[in-house]
């Protein structure tokens, strides 16, 4: 008579644990994935939000010298290096008293000086002649940078910004003399050149000097 004897098999066990490691794993970087993109998206709506304001605030500027009729002929008082916040202007107020045409620029000058400091985060402002205009007399516009701080680790956003290069007919920038009228380290700049329009005709009044007639 012939026993047969029966061998159990060994059943092969963690199949399904290692199965969901491993899918925790991939949906974990998914989600990782997913976190960069909303992060990089908020980073650049954030950047889109910061450049608008600073369209406005130099268009803010722009209307204050508009208003002002002497803005052109006094357009030299409205230069400020990054240096000169808000705060360290000594002005007259303009809105109680009566100003020459050089309190009334710098009065202004610090109001929106100090809104840039409110509105952006490290806002700071440079307002400059334009380095293309050479002559006083033919003076027509100035360049105005803002810059702020982004919501990065330092030295990583920097714009490549510098105001004081000239770009010659071959179409090569050379650099120009004034340096400090570029963006500083670790900042986002807006670079714009605004037009200072003459709201009344200036005329010769027959000893030299210009001045303003409005009719």
């Amino acid at each position: 008579m012939t026993t047969m004897t029966t061998t159990s098999k060994k059943h092969q066990r963690g199949i399904t644990l290692i199965e969901s490691l491993v899918a925790i794993v991939i949906a974990a970087l998914g989600i990782l994935g997913i976190l960069g993109v909303q992060m990089r998206t908020l980073t650049d709506t954030q950047t889109t939000v910061r450049r608008a304001q600073a369209i406005h605030l130099i268009e803010d500027l722009s209307e204050r010298m508009k208003v002002s009729p002497n803005a052109l002929l006094g357009i030299g008082d409205y230069a400020s290096g990054y240096s000169q916040k808000g705060s360290d202007l000594t002005v007259t107020d303009c809105g109680t008293a009566t100003c020459t045409p050089a309190q009334q620029a710098k009065y202004d000058l610090k109001q929106w000086k100090t809104t840039v400091e409110q509105t952006l985060p490290g806002g700071q402002a440079s307002v400059f002649l334009a380095p293309g205009e050479t002559a006083d007399a033919n003076r027509r516009q100035l360049g105005v940078i803002i810059a702020w701080r982004e919501n990065e680790r330092d030295g990583t956003k920097t714009d490549d910004i510098d105001a004081s290069k000239f770009r010659g007919a071959d179409g090569v920038f050379t650099a120009g003399t004034d340096s400090t009228n570029a963006c500083p380290a670790d900042k986002t700049c807006h670079l714009q050149y605004i037009p200072v329009a003459a709201r009344c005709a200036p005329y010769d009044n027959g000893s030299g000097t210009k001045i303003l007639y409005c009719s």
